[in-house]
């Protein structure tokens, strides 16, 4: 049986969550309340995204992804794309659904990240 987590991914992915949609889902399916920071995310708390995910546990491609999103958002590029990098080459992968709704796999929606990063560093 596969397993699908719920994962903040607001920028780059989807560059806006829908507040609607993202109020009517469960914001962190299979975790802990508040173990992936996705409401500080949705609500734009970058600071306290990155200081609960910094406390969590680093192996867990979905805590890696929304740290490098929060990192992202607080002008911590070189360590977004860290965060980003090590999602794509974990030993562990699962689908996510993205705040948007959509399911997709935690190295994809890694790499997405990564490369909207890198398109969004690129353009300044």
């Amino acid at each position: 049986m596969k397993t699908v987590k719920n994962i903040a991914i607001t920028v780059g992915l989807t560059m806006a969550a829908l507040p609607g949609l993202a109020q009517a889902q469960d914001s962190e399916i299979g975790y802990d309340k508040g173990a992936l920071a996705y409401d500080a995310l949705m609500s734009g708390d970058n600071q306290t995204a990155v200081d609960r995910l910094e406390s969590s546990k680093l192996s867990d491609p979905a805590v890696m992804i929304n740290l490098g999103q929060a990192y992202a958002r607080t002008g911590r590029s070189g360590d977004a794309a860290k965060m980003f990098t090590a999602a794509m080459n974990s030993n562990r992968s699962f689908d996510l659904v993205l705040a948007d709704g959509q399911v997709m796999n935690s190295r994809t929606a890694a790499e997405i990240a990564l490369n909207s990063l890198n398109g969004r560093l690129a353009s300044r």
